[in-house]
């Protein structure tokens, strides 16, 4: 499986398999997964905590430190599209529909260059 071959329905059904196999689709109630997808994004920010630009970007280059934070990253999108999978959301639309509301409120030729600190329109 690559980013370039696979599809977010192929992940979505390797989560709902491995779910199932367990029936643990009990547990996964939108309150229970959204705790989880937290916990598991804290856990990949603990492999940045304390670190500069240029050592955050550098575990890229460590293959123990990259397949770390992989490991984590991994667990963050499989409590992603279990929590899609038990609100019957569709990945891929709201994704789109969410980008074209950023690109409203942050035009490119505004932004470009700026992470838009100080910006009051609202998250």
């Amino acid at each position: 499986m690559s980013d370039a071959t696979t599809t977010v329905a192929q992940l979505r059904e390797l989560v709902d398999r491995f779910v199932a196999e367990r029936d643990w689709r009990q547990f996964h109630t939108p309150k229970n997964l959204s705790m989880a997808l937290a916990i598991e994004a804290a856990e990949l920010m603990e492999h940045f905590q304390w670190l500069d630009p240029a050592e955050s970007r550098a575990i890229a280059l460590d293959p123990v430190k990259r397949a770390a934070a992989g490991e984590e990253l991994a667990d963050v999108v499989c409590y992603a599209l279990a929590l899609a999978a038990e609100l019957k959301l569709d990945v891929s639309e709201a994704l789109k529909a969410k980008m074209v509301k950023n690109a409203e409120k942050y035009p490119a030729d505004q932004y470009r260059g700026r992470w838009g600190a100080g910006d009051t329109r609202g998250a």
